[in-house]
C-alpha cells in the first residue's frame, strides 16, 4: 500500500509535473472513499526554490522526510539533463529502495535517479527529447525511448509531461485497484488507463541529416505515400543499383526505405486522423496502406495503440464509419 507519498523538488522543477504529482497523490478525495494519503513535498536545496516557470515555491519540509516514505517521486526540471545533485539526496534514493520503498520519475527526474545509480542495469524511459543523452550518461541503463513509462521494480520511470499521470494512475492501481484509479481518473478528466508501452507520440522521429545523394527520392516518396513503392523504383530514380540504393539510404537516414516509408505513412495517418473526418478505410488508402486492416496492424505496431483511440485521444469524437 502507498501510505506515505513525499515528492522531491530542486531548483527549476516544472510546476506541471509537480502539480501532476500532487493532484494524484495529495488531494483528500475522501469524501468518494479514496485512500487519503499521507503527502508531503520537500526540497533539496534549501526552503525557497525557483520554478522552470519564473515563479518561486517556498517549501517547509527537507530530506529527512524520505526515510518514512513508501514512494518518491521526482518530477522533472529546466536543467536536470546536465547539473550535479545533491549528495544527500541521491544517497536517501539509494537507501529508499534499500528499504523496500519505490521510487518514480517524471521525464527528466530520471536523470536524478541516474545519478543515484537506480537505473544500472533496469529498464527505463525519460521524453524522447532527452533519450539519448541518458543513455550517454548512464550506459548501464536500459533505456527505452518510445514508451509511455517502465515498471521497473521499485524503480519506476516515465517520459513527458502528461506520461507522468499514465504512470502515478498506474502505481495506484497496483495499491489499490482499478476501480479507485479510475475514480480518480475522473475526478481528474482524464483517460483511466493507457498502458505503459504505448508509444509517445513523436511528429518526426526520423529527422533529415546528410541526405546527400538520397535527398530528392526522400522528397518524391513522401509526396507520393499512397503509391505502391519499391526498392527497385527508388534505385532507378536515384540512378543506382538496388543494392548501392539500399547501402546509401541506410548510411544517410539510418534506416531501410522500407521502415523509412512505414514511418512516415504512420504520421501521414496520424495527421489525417487529427486534422480530418475521414473514415480509417480512407485514411488508410490516403496514406498507402490501402485497406483499414492493413493500418490498425502497423499503427499498433508502431504506436501501441490504434487509429479510432488515437483520434478519440487528440482529436475527440467525429464521425467515423
Amino acid at each position: 500500500m502507498l501510505k506515505n507519498v513525499t515528492t522531491v523538488v530542486l531548483d527549476g522543477v516544472h510546476p506541471f509535473e509537480l502539480g501532476v504529482v500532487c493532484e494524484v497523490f495529495g488531494l483528500d478525495r475522501s469524501d468518494d472513499g479514496l485512500p487519503v494519503h499521507d503527502f508531503a513535498v520537500v526540497s533539496a536545496e534549501g526552503s525557497r526554490l525557483r520554478t522552470h516557470a519564473g515563479f518561486t515555491l517556498e517549501v517547509e519540509q527537507d530530506l529527512g522526510r524520505l526515510a518514512e516514505a513508501d514512494l518518491i517521486v521526482v518530477p522533472a526540471g529546466g536543467n536536470y539533463v546536465c547539473r550535479p545533485y545533491p549528495e544527500p539526496l541521491l544517497t536517501a534514493l539509494r537507501d529508499a529502495v534499500d528499504r523496500g520503498a519505490r521510487v518514480l520519475s517524471v521525464c527528466t527526474g530520471a536523470f536524478v535517479l541516474g545519478a543515484a545509480g537506480l537505473l544500472d542495469g533496469r529498464r527505463c524511459t525519460t521524453h524522447w527529447r532527452h533519450a539519448d543523452e541518458l543513455t550517454r550518461r548512464h550506459p548501464l541503463a536500459r533505456v527505452e525511448p518510445d514508451v509511455l513509462y517502465v515498471d521497473a521494480g521499485p524503480v519506476v520511470t516515465s517520459a513527458g509531461t502528461a506520461a507522468g499521470i499514465d504512470a502515478c494512475l498506474h502505481l495506484v492501481r497496483q495499491a489499490y485497484g482499478h476501480e479507485v484509479a479510475n475514480t480518480i481518473a475522473r475526478r481528474m478528466v482524464v483517460p483511466p488507463h493507457r498502458d505503459g508501452g504505448q508509444a509517445q507520440y513523436i511528429d518526426r522521429p526520423l529527422p533529415r541529416t546528410r541526405c546527400d545523394t538520397v535527398g530528392d527520392v526522400l522528397d518524391w516518396m513522401e509526396r507520393h505515400l499512397d503509391r505502391e513503392i519499391t526498392v527497385e523504383q527508388l534505385a532507378a530514380r536515384a540512378h543506382m543499383s538496388p543494392r548501392t540504393f539500399a547501402r546509401r539510404f541506410q548510411q544517410e537516414t539510418g534506416t531501410t526505405p522500407y521502415r523509412w516509408l512505414l514511418r512516415q505513412r504512420v504520421l501521414l495517418a496520424q495527421e489525417l486522423l487529427e486534422a480530418t473526418d475521414d473514415t480509417v478505410d480512407a485514411i488508410a488508402g490516403r496514406s498507402g496502406f490501402g485497406n483499414a486492416a492493413a493500418l490498425r496492424h502497423h499503427f499498433l505496431r508502431t504506436l501501441g495503440t490504434t487509429p479510432n483511440a488515437y483520434r478519440r485521444t487528440f482529436r475527440g469524437p467525429v464521425r467515423v464509419a
